[in-house]
């Protein structure tokens, strides 16, 4: 492990908006009332289930890009 004092630094700075708005539009698909700003009265499953779904909504668009490329 590094001693960084920030573990979410992103891969790729320049992607920070998009994951931004990718993020806001999970958490409404899923019905969770992420709100720009302060979010310290939501619980931590429901941060957890948007980040969750976020990494699997990622995954299924990988996959299906990987798949049409092979093709």
């Amino acid at each position: 492990m590094s001693n960084d004092s920030s573990s979410n630094k992103k891969a790729v700075p320049e992607a920070r908006e998009a994951l931004d708005q990718f993020k806001y539009e999970v958490a409404n698909e899923i019905g969770v009332p992420l709100k720009k700003g302060y979010n310290g009265d939501l619980t931590s499953a429901q941060n957890g289930y948007v980040g969750g779904y976020m990494v699997k909504k990622m995954i299924e668009a990988q996959e299906k890009q990987m798949s049409q490329s092979s093709k």
